[in-house]
């Protein structure tokens, strides 16, 4: 435990790997994922694998973590010895799950709970959990967290290639004349999310290379030339082509603070189906700035 008794808790959507959660002690609270044989905790009792095996059968229905294991993560910190709790969680314009844990947090006798939407999913929550933890690591205190958050989430940005547009359609969020005429044209939509944490399309390029490529250049022009940033890459059942964009990114931007690599969730699987991959830049400057931290 830190000195400052300050813990981290997230949803299983942030896509940190095991080895960085286990390190940092971060406690992750898993969305459920609703099959026709029953109920399953993202990550706990199914795997993203196992969920891409089913999807060409079934596409599942997607609901917030239970009240319960909010509540159980918290009273887990609390045994701990921990005192404030730093909860980064699922975009609200995706998710309930952020309202959930901050609502139950508020109720938490003997915790102080500050949670923050982080107005993206996967290793755009990721990467902000994963920053704080490294602050915590060095010292910062409690203000410091507070005050540089907002301006570490604003300035955090993901983009994810689709390889299909099958299961957007299937879960209706496209319409099935798109999916089809993206199909045959061999269209990768590039996804990303608004400022309010809602997907939007924001590419379509022909062909997955091409799509790769044109990720790893929208990545490249949101950081300035001089200004500290993190990067990191993630993939969904698709290893071989993670190394491409790994390599792809870290020839773009090769001078990054911190990296990380993880594999994308069984919630954002089961919407976009499998092979997705993603990319993501996240700015320091202004976080440090609002921290006091610039020097």
């Amino acid at each position: 435990m830190n000195k400052q008794k300050i813990a981290l808790l997230t949803d299983s959507c942030a896509d940190i790997p095991a080895s960085l959660v286990r390190r940092y002690d971060i406690y992750v609270v898993p969305l459920k994922l609703i099959f026709s044989d029953g109920e399953y905790a993202d990550g706990v009792d199914i795997t993203p694998t196992e969920v891409y095996q089913r999807l060409p059968h079934e596409i599942p229905k997607t609901t917030l973590p239970d009240g319960a294991s909010v509540e159980d993560a918290f009273a887990r910190i609390k045994q701990a010895g921990y005192t404030k709790v730093l909860a980064i969680c699922l975009s609200g314009g995706l998710s309930g799950t952020c309202n959930l844990v901050r609502l139950i947090g508020e109720q938490t006798v003997g915790l102080e709970v500050a949670t923050f939407d982080s107005l993206s999913g996967s290793l755009g929550i990721g990467m902000s959990v994963v920053q704080a933890a490294r602050w915590i690591e060095a010292g910062w205190s409690w203000g410091e967290l507070l005050r540089a958050m907002p301006a570490l989430l604003q300035d955090t940005h993901v983009f994810f290639c689709v390889d299909t547009l099958e299961y957007l359609q299937k879960g209706g969020r496209i319409g099935k004349i798109a999916a089809v005429a993206g199909t045959l044209l061999q269209i990768k939509p590039i996804i990303s999310f608004t400022p309010e944490g809602e997907l939007v399309s924001v590419a379509k390029i022909r062909g997955r290379k091409a799509a790769m490529q044109k990720m790893v250049q929208m990545a490249t022009a949101l950081v300035p030339r001089n200004v500290p940033f993190n990067l990191a890459v993630a993939h969904g059942d698709a290893p071989a082509e993670l190394r491409e964009i790994r390599d792809l990114a870290q020839k773009s931007l090769p001078d990054y603070l911190g990296f990380t690599e993880g594999e994308i969730d069984c919630t954002l699987g089961a919407y976009v189906g499998p092979h997705l991959l993603g990319v993501g830049v996240q700015m320091l400057t202004e976080a440090l700035h609002a921290a006091g931290r610039e020097n």
